[in-house]
């Protein structure tokens, strides 16, 4: 399976996790120049933003590769590009969760970084 249709599927299955426990999707593969969130969604009163990892060899351990300062750097900036441009969300709670996939299991790790000042 290519790379492009596990992340695909990778992320219509953190989808789905998300959904059945109880959270709403605001947006999927929301770009900026800087980078991607692979899914926005409502947890009651707090705007989640979350990164989905799909890997179908390495394990949950290689995390910290997949998601790294870099990649958060990345996914903040482009969280605060979302809310400059949706205000509506602007006093909200946010959340940077992450979702691994992979072949048997699906792990949600929420709150998984923060933005720091």
């Amino acid at each position: 399976m290519n790379s492009s249709r596990l992340g695909r599927e990778g992320e219509d299955r953190a989808v789905e996790l998300l959904r059945e426990s109880g959270l709403s999707i605001v947006e999927r593969n929301f770009r900026w120049r800087s980078g991607e969130v692979d899914i926005i969604a409502m947890d009651g009163e707090t705007l989640v933003f979350v990164e989905v990892k799909s890997w179908s060899t390495m394990g949950i351990e290689n995390l910290a590769y997949g998601v790294d300062a870099e990649k958060q750097a990345r996914i903040i900036e482009t969280a605060n590009y979302f809310l400059s441009l949706n205000r509506q969300y602007e006093h909200r709670a946010i959340r940077f969760d992450v979702i691994f996939v992979a072949k048997r299991a699906v792990t949600h790790l929420a709150s998984a970084f923060m933005e720091t000042v």
